[in-house]
């Protein structure tokens, strides 16, 4: 009997003219990628490729099987992924994978405007990323372009971090760069990592060096550093997305306007999905959100 992986696995060879390119993209071994592909021409009695040195090249039996099952294998996948998506059977779970903070701040507020139900994970970005390779997500967002077999990313959204501290915090600016670096350095900092993660790109950015200044308080996440900071505990680097309540209300303040660094999100899903209705649907209804004025800029 026919095993339809057996035709998935002949797809991605076809692509990747290598085996073991097909097999890393559909995370799976080489031995167990080449035991695919001679069992399908055990199969159909017909050499598919020709090995050379350098790559697999299909024969003629290879090039029409390809032009013939390809057609019908991604329209059996899409017939499926439409199936899930009828909306009369049952609105779709999609899990997705991002950082609490963000997810707290820029889709929480807006679930029922999206086209599915979410079933949420918070995490580090190459924690998030594990569970994505293991399918155990559908999509996440993430910081980090962390190079991984079968995994694309596309950019999503930039966003902004400022220095922010207390409201009755005084500003004292010095022309002189390193006495200005100095002061700052002198200063409570608050930090969501010992490696301070922002920190040090600010500083890399403006200063051109690394930062070196002992850390006050290094908090788990950043809502308990713009709370920590609300209640005069030191200053930080945060996201504008998430002040915008703290700044109206007069308990945080943006310090150094001009002092600033953006930061890149993308989302990541499975190269095999590319093309299927959910994976559009997703990435078009996350960004139709920002389109809408909730976005991090």
């Amino acid at each position: 009997m026919v095993d339809f992986e057996w035709y998935r696995s002949f797809i991605s060879i076809y692509k990747l003219r290598s085996v073991s390119e097909a097999a890393k993209t559909r995370l799976m071994t080489q031995p167990a990628m080449s035991q695919h592909l001679a069992a399908l021409e055990a199969e159909l009695g017909e050499k598919l490729f020709t090995r050379t040195t350098r790559k697999m090249v299909p024969t003629e039996k290879g090039k029409e099987l390809y032009t013939q099952v390809v057609p019908l294998i991604e329209a059996l996948e899409e017939t499926t992924q439409k199936f899930k998506m009828d909306t009369s059977l049952t609105i779709p779970m999609v899990k997705i994978g991002t950082a609490h903070e963000y997810f707290h701040e820029n889709l929480a507020p807006h679930l029922g405007k999206f086209p599915f139900r979410i079933n949420a994970t918070f995490g580090i970005a190459s924690d998030i990323l594990e569970l994505l390779i293991e399918e155990k997500l559908d999509m996440i967002i993430t910081s980090k372009k962390i190079p991984a077999p079968g995994i694309e990313y596309i950019h999503y959204v930039q966003e902004e971090f400022v220095l922010v501290a207390p409201y009755n915090f005084e500003e004292i600016d010095f022309e002189d760069s390193e006495r200005f670096e100095a002061w700052l350095c002198s200063q409570d900092w608050i930090s969501y990592g010992s490696d301070l993660p922002i920190i040090r790109r600010f500083w890399r950015e403006h200063f051109k060096k690394r930062p070196h200044m002992q850390i006050k308080h290094v908090l788990p996440d950043l809502h308990s550093i713009l709370t920590a900071i609300e209640h005069g505990e030191g200053i930080s680097a945060l996201p504008t997305y998430m002040l915008k309540k703290s700044l109206h209300n007069k308990t945080v303040k943006i310090i150094f306007p001009r002092f600033k660094v953006t930061n890149e999100l993308y989302l990541a899903y499975h190269i095999k999905l590319r093309n299927l209705p959910i994976t559009k649907i997703i990435s078009e209804a996350l960004k139709e959100n920002l389109h809408n004025g909730h976005d991090t800029t």
